[in-house]
């Protein structure tokens, strides 16, 4: 890897810059809840997931990428890693499952709650529906 130019931002990172930032979001995933949601604090799709996670009762840790001093870089280091340049962008229990849609349709097809029991996010199968 040579370095990246934003989509986003237009701003280019070097290689060294996304695998510090690939690294510092490996170790969230790895290092806190269960569930992780890179987000953005003005995104209404990230708003759409932390208010399902919170409807559901899982325990979740938010990183706002537009908080954080290398949030572009780690925005850019997951588009990388994932395939996705877009918030939120959700892991449970280390494995990357998507956006909003992605875990919305989860959702909606019943498998969400499972996934995050198996990953210890949440006690029981209770089912909430939106």
């Amino acid at each position: 890897m040579g370095g990246v130019i934003s989509a986003l931002t237009g701003k280019f990172f070097g290689a060294a810059e996304i695998e510090m930032a690939l690294a510092k979001a490996k170790e969230i995933i790895s290092s806190n809840p269960p569930v992780v949601v890179f987000s953005k604090t003005y995104c209404g799709y990230c708003r759409s997931v932390k208010q399902l996670f919170d409807q559901i009762g899982a325990t979740y840790k938010v990183v706002e990428l537009d908080e954080i001093g290398d949030g572009d870089e780690i925005q850019v280091a997951l588009a990388e890693w994932t395939g996705q340049r877009t918030v939120p962008n959700v892991f449970i229990g280390g494995t990357h499952v998507g956006g909003c849609d992605s875990v919305t349709a989860l959702h909606r097809e019943e498998k969400l709650m499972p996934l995050l029991a198996d990953a210890g996010a949440v006690k029981g199968q209770a089912v909430v529906h939106c």
